[in-house]
């Protein structure tokens, strides 16, 4: 009996530890968006500003990250995932496409409403700051753009579309819901006839793309005689 309380006695502390880290490292990301919400650029934040608004000393943050730079890296791949995998999910609901595109749209504006902070980030970052956080999200969006193309196959649209044509539309489709997304952030809040009228507006721009492919010709491009 005395063995089995030594091993729950060390293996709590352990588990506290781990608790303790994962809320420090928590509690730093909120703390960068939250200086970011007070109008500040990413790139103008420094290690110790963050660390102090997340009420811990600087060496706290380099257990957690080599500088301000990971730090940015790691609430670009936060959106990412969370977002991707929405999306996938409705993707996936067996539905007519036409009310498939609306409930995704729905569920985009809603995610970039309840994630303000992260989404005046990637809207700031994606053309500007660092050059590094530029090519996360620039790589973020061709995660988006590869997973809408292999979920279009899969479920069977555009058949006849051969791969580089269809990733190519899917990327007009991913860059018009980026560029969405400032306009969301834009919205005054409690406007729900603004916020239905921008949601038509956005179902209606990705029609536009999902129209243009449905009359995409391929071509076979002939190789240059020199």
């Amino acid at each position: 009996m005395a063995t089995n309380h030594s091993k729950t006695s060390t293996s709590e502390p352990a588990l506290n530890r781990s608790v303790r880290k994962d809320l420090t490292r928590s509690n730093l990301l909120q703390a960068a968006l939250n200086l970011m919400g007070q109008g500040r650029s990413f790139t103008s934040l420094a290690l110790r500003e963050i660390a102090r608004e997340a009420g811990v000393v600087p060496n706290a943050f380099y257990r957690h990250f080599r500088n301000t730079d990971e730090l940015g890296l790691a609430l670009v791949e936060e959106v990412g995932i969370t977002l991707r995998r929405l999306l996938r999910e409705e993707r996936q609901i067996n539905i007519a496409p036409k009310d498939r595109l609306r409930r995704s749209v729905a569920v985009y504006q809603e995610y970039v409403k309840t994630h303000r902070l992260q989404f005046m980030f990637i809207s700031g970052e994606r053309s500007g700051g660092s050059r590094i956080l530029r090519l996360a999200i620039r790589n973020d969006v061709n995660h988006f753009t590869n997973e809408m193309a292999q979920d279009f196959r899969s479920l069977g649209l555009y058949p006849n579309m051969s791969t580089p044509s269809l990733q190519m539309m899917c990327s007009l489709i991913v860059t018009t819901m980026f560029s969405v997304a400032t306009e969301i952030l834009d919205l005054p809040p409690d406007q729900p006839l603004l916020e239905s009228e921008m949601q038509q507006n956005f179902v209606g721009r990705v029609q536009i793309v999902l129209l243009g492919a449905s009359m995409w010709k391929e071509r076979n491009v002939q190789p240059l005689s020199l």
